[in-house]
């Protein structure tokens, strides 16, 4: 699959899937813009990787989306990648966190597809890095999964309104990743409830079928596969990576 000739923004491109996704797309000849809030892990990233810019903004807020875009130039593709996880009781959750979860999860989210469709002129992709818990409910991450269950609204939505263009709209929703995100929720269990940080991670791993967790590599593949030829169809799709798990 190559994707010489094409540019792909992705946000919270400095560590996680985000850095993935840039290595994956740079091995397929795309030119690739990572954007974050930390320049530090974007400058790794870039230092690492052949033809790769970096732009630091934050996708909660409408003006520094607009001057993302402006620095990156037209795109052919953008992944909403950034986000962030919290959890608490739901009678324990603050109204501060229920609003930073909504604010970079589904706000960054809105702000990103619709900055990327505005500068869009034909053939584009916009893609989300959801999650399963945009798909079922999770105990104690209610703020999140209300965030990540809109993403896929806004998804399936958006995709009615371009489906005669040749833009698609789709969300990838893996379960937990192998990435420091999980490592911080591991990190939480463990302060938690007092199991050992194996004791965190089996747990986690338990909820996929398959008794692991998802590779950054596995989200990467299926966002060439929605770029690549053969996948003009999918369009308004939640695809779950996530082992079988209902």
């Amino acid at each position: 699959m190559s994707m010489t000739g094409k540019r792909v923004l992705i946000t919270g491109g400095g560590t996680g899937a985000g850095a993935d996704l840039a290595r994956g797309f740079v091995e397929a000849g795309a030119e690739v813009v990572i954007s974050g809030r930390r320049r530090e892990p974007l400058e790794r990233v870039a230092t690492e990787l052949a033809n790769v810019r970096c732009v630091t903004a934050d996708v909660t807020d409408e003006a520094s989306v607009a001057a993302m875009f402006d620095a990156a130039g037209p795109c052919d593709i953008v992944i909403a990648n950034a986000g962030a996880a919290d959890s608490a009781p739901f009678r324990k959750t603050t109204f501060d966190q229920w609003n930073a979860m909504i604010a970079v999860n589904l706000t960054g989210v809105f702000l990103t597809l619709r900055a990327g469709l505005l500068q869009m002129t034909g053939w584009g992709r916009l893609i989300s890095v959801a999650s399963t818990a945009g798909l079922k409910g999770y105990a104690k991450i209610a703020p999140y999964a209300a965030a990540k269950h809109g993403v896929i609204g806004l998804t399936r939505s958006l995709a009615l309104e371009v489906a005669r263009s040749e833009v698609t709209v789709n969300s990838i929703c893996p379960g937990f990743l192998d990435t420091p995100m999980t490592e911080q929720t591991i990190a939480v269990i463990r302060e938690k409830t007092g199991r050992t940080e194996k004791e965190a991670r089996t747990a986690l791993e338990g909820m996929n079928p398959q008794g692991r967790l998802i590779q950054p590599a596995e989200v990467t593949a299926a966002a060439l596969w929605l770029c690549g030829p053969g996948s003009e169809g999918v369009n308004g799709q939640a695809i779950a990576i996530s082992g079988g798990e209902t």
